[in-house]
């Protein structure tokens, strides 16, 4: 069985590697004649997260098709670099060092917390825009760095209080114990850097915290220890496939009915990953997400341009629903450029109009829908993020299905002491 399903799973990240050839090579291409700007993917398509990230940067790969061949604005074109990092820190600051000389980059998107945070002193010396996940630090010192949408701790915030709220519907008393499990990495432990102290103030129990390899096999300790301290949620992270590897090992366990399980970091069980390889484990699980998922994310309009690139294909079967996260970097980048270009010359374009034009969009539905207005605001509370509301949709029947709408999230980021 266990064999079945590695088999599985490659055949899931080949099936979408199979169709990502204009991002899949390192090699940047000769600077075209036009006028040209850059946008820079430090992105994981042989890792541990390439499910969620593939399908991510195939989407803004066919946005910039689509874009170009539309003649761009005022005939100024993007050139897309794709790098494979393999969520490899060194890899990926090995990787800006080589291709922050290329002409005129305005962004470089990062994959991964922990090279974010690596290169984040290089790109701000360069003044080149970085997207990133959502590491508070960039919330709580305005920078150069732009998170995709609300940082992990204040998602944690939101988790806390979707749990809460549904222990009280369920007729239960008091709080409820709640368990914590993720990578023992800088990507989770950062939803706890303020996190913690909001669970604190709503006066939840959290259990102290459980960290695992990147990459293990197997979680049954850790679960087993959480199930020992009695929580009745547990609340885990990692990137699919491997909240969905904690599902089946919670599963094995006869956990799940002692349990409820909700990811709080947006990576967890989609239709086309961890769903498809555990869809038994997976039923009934919650995850809180900043971005359309499901059946939401594949009918929105923006979809034909994935159907005009990939004729044929399944998409809702073969792309995780991140393809439109990934189309949403692409239409943010559009409207700066408009934005920059009705102010400036092309050549007087570069890292400091992006970064202007990215705080601009404050209080806007940039990305139609499939986000929350923008907070890209140069400072106050939750500036710095692509949005300032989730959703916790719930998988049932295999389906992705949203169960709460969008919920604004809380302030943690303000709680932590960041002088530590």
């Amino acid at each position: 069985m266990r064999n079945r399903k590695c088999v599985l799973l490659g055949a899931i990240v080949l099936s979408v590697l199979i169709a990502l050839p204009a991002i899949a090579g390192c090699a940047p291409k000769e600077a075209p004649a036009e006028n040209m700007v850059t946008y820079l993917s430090l992105g994981d398509y042989t890792g541990p997260i390439a499910g969620l990230n593939v399908p991510a940067d195939e989407g803004v790969s066919d946005y910039f098709k689509d874009f170009n061949e539309r003649g761009g604005v005022d005939g100024v074109l993007v050139n897309f670099i794709g790098v494979d990092t393999r969520y490899d820190v060194a890899r990926g600051v090995s990787a800006y060092k080589r291709y922050r000389t290329e002409p005129n980059l305005l962004v470089v998107n990062c994959i991964s917390t922990p090279f974010g945070k690596a290169i984040a002193p290089m790109s701000e010396k360069d003044k080149v825009v970085q997207l990133a996940p959502g590491d508070g630090e960039f919330q709580a010192f305005p920078g150069w760095c732009f998170p995709w949408g609300p940082v992990y701790q204040n998602a944690f915030g939101a988790t806390i209080d979707f749990i809460v709220k549904k222990w009280q519907e369920e007729g239960n008393t008091g709080m409820p114990t709640i368990g914590y499990l993720s990578w023992d990495s800088a990507y989770g432990r950062e939803p706890l850097r303020g996190g913690k102290e909001y669970a604190e103030q709503v006066g939840v129990n959290l259990l102290e915290p459980e960290f695992f390899p990147v990459g293990a096999p197997d979680h049954s300790v850790w679960l087993t220890r959480i199930a020992a301290n009695g929580a009745d949620w547990c609340i885990i992270g990692g990137v699919d496939p491997t909240p969905a590897n904690i599902l089946r090992d919670a599963m094995k366990l006869d956990l799940k009915e002692q349990m409820q399980f909700v990811d709080a970091t947006y990576w967890g069980p989609c239709e086309a990953v961890g769903i498809k390889l555990h869809p038994e484990a997976c039923e009934g699980a919650y995850m809180c997400s900043f971005y359309l998922r499901g059946d939401e994310a594949w009918d929105h309009p923006l979809i034909k341009i994935a159907e005009k690139y990939h004729p044929g294909v399944d998409l809702r079967k073969e792309f995780a629903g991140n393809y439109i996260t990934g189309m949403g970097w692409g239409m943010t980048f559009e409207e700066c450029l408009k934005r920059e270009l009705d102010k400036y010359d092309y050549e007087n374009i570069n890292g400091e109009t992006h970064r202007e034009a990215m705080e601009s969009l404050t209080g806007e539905d940039v990305l139609q829908g499939i986000q929350g207005l923008s907070c890209y605001a140069p400072s106050g509370p939750f500036c710095r993020q692509g949005s300032d509301v989730v959703k916790f949709y719930q998988v049932q029947n295999g389906k992705e299905i949203d169960t709460t709408g969008w919920v604004k999230v809380p302030d943690c980021v303000s709680l932590y002491d960041w002088s530590e």
